[in-house]
């Protein structure tokens, strides 16, 4: 369903030294910079594709050529923190899937409730980064706590794609989607019962990892 995200490997640099390094023209250091950041737009990418969409492409599709658009356009982001960044690689990913839904799916006459989805599609993005920064925050650390420098929400994801496939799933489904058990249950091929355990059991797998 949700396509897996790849491992990415931490790096020993602080974000500020590549970012460095990728603007005067390191590419190894970019791809290396760039790679760190997979499994945060595979999951945030999961959440922008519909129905529609994922029967024509897949998340993995959208992050690669996320991926090799903002190795292209490197040259123009003038962020200088981890933030901005995201933000930055959150945009160009948004920009992927207006681009999908004009390929693949987006009717000749103009459909102006899809006009508005699409419109809406930045408040989407942002709003499933909170929910994806958020879901471990009844444990009560603070961010720093849990992974340093880096952001919170990237850490998250680094942590969901070691998960087992329908454990993600459920997650991305239920956390960052906001959909209803019986939503979910429909969009896996399971009841309900069987979904509402299963994400229990997910959500029980992914606190341990950050124990």
């Amino acid at each position: 369903m949700i396509a897996t995200p790849k491992p990415t490997k931490a790096t020993a640099k602080p974000v500020g030294q590549l970012m460095d390094a990728a603007r005067e023209g390191d590419t190894e250091t970019l791809g290396q910079l760039l790679q760190m950041y997979r499994n945060y737009l595979s999951v945030l990418a999961s959440t922008q594709l519909d129905g529609r969409l994922r029967r024509r492409l897949n998340s993995s599709d959208v992050v690669q050529e996320t991926m090799l658009a903002a190795h292209r356009d490197f040259g123009a982001f003038r962020g200088q923190s981890e933030g901005e960044l995201l933000a930055w690689l959150r945009q160009i990913l948004i920009n992927c899937v207006r681009h999908a839904v004009e390929v693949h799916v987006k009717a000749k006459k103009r459909d102006v409730r899809r006009e508005v989805a699409l419109d809406a599609a930045s408040k989407r993005a942002n709003d499933s980064m909170l929910r994806l920064g958020n879901i471990l925050a009844d444990r009560g650390r603070s961010p720093s706590e849990e992974c340093g420098q880096r952001e919170l929400a990237v850490s998250v994801a680094d942590q969901l794609a070691k998960l087992k496939p329908d454990y993600r799933d459920v997650i991305v489904l239920r956390n960052l989607q906001g959909l209803s058990f019986d939503e979910v249950a429909d969009q896996m091929g399971r009841t309900k019962g069987s979904v509402r355990m299963l994400w229990l059991r997910a959500m029980e797998k992914f606190k341990q990892t950050y124990e």
